[in-house]
């Protein structure tokens, strides 16, 4: 009897460490599986902390992890960007083209670091589809112009473009100060978004208070 007793406690300790290979003579976890795996049966479960919290994932190794569903979500859904002028002062652009940047120079928010208020230029770091928006607010001196409004471009070609006449009446603006264009835009990683300013006019003032001239950009898919 003290025979057996020493062999299994010898051998439990080994069956307990041991890692197990299926088509594998080299194991390199627990359970090590060189090849495709099935489960015939998976059991629902009503637990909302596991819904949350149990998604499996497999790295480019091959190794399973587990990974929480918001974590999952944030990593490809991470676009949302709003973004304005810096400062309140009205910012003048130069259309001796008939066209110019508008210079967005700050981000009330950018969760995923994409776009540079230096060049003025969104980037995007993930292939999807983008819900764009822009507005901008004229100072009340612009001048007569049988065109004045604003763009969205992709890659430096305009995309969409909402821009009318501005006509004043002795001297007073009667038209609308505000340009707005909103759209769905579909993006590969690299392609880059700019606001334009597009007018038959010289020289444009634009509001700069961050209620009067604005853009969004978000990822809906």
């Amino acid at each position: 009897m003290r025979k057996k007793i020493l062999v299994i406690l010898f051998t439990l300790p080994l069956s307990i460490f041991a890692q197990v290979g299926i088509e594998t003579t080299e194991p390199s976890k627990t359970l090590d599986v060189n090849g495709e795996v099935r489960i015939r049966t998976t059991p629902a479960t009503m637990n909302e902390s596991a819904v949350k919290d149990s998604i499996l994932v497999v790295d480019n190794l091959g190794n399973v992890n587990r990974a929480s569903s918001k974590n999952v979500i944030n990593s490809y859904y991470k676009t949302f960007v709003k973004g304005h002028f810096s400062t309140s002062t009205p910012y003048s652009l130069n259309l001796s083209s008939g066209k110019a940047k508008i210079t967005f120079d700050y981000s009330e928010f950018d969760v995923n670091s994409e776009f540079n208020t230096t060049t003025n230029t969104y980037t995007a770091k993930q292939d999807g589809i983008y819900f764009v928006s822009v507005q901008i607010k004229a100072n009340s001196t612009v001048g007569v112009a049988n065109n004045f409004g604003v763009a969205i471009t992709k890659n430096g070609t305009v995309l969409n473009r909402n821009s009318f006449a501005n006509i004043s009446v002795l001297s007073v603006n009667v038209s609308p100060p505000v340009r707005q264009v909103t759209t769905l835009i579909e993006l590969n990683t690299n392609d880059t978004i700019t606001f334009e300013v597009v007018s038959d006019l010289s020289i444009v003032q634009i509001l700069g208070n961050s209620e009067d001239s604005f853009f969004t950009i978000y990822q809906v898919r």
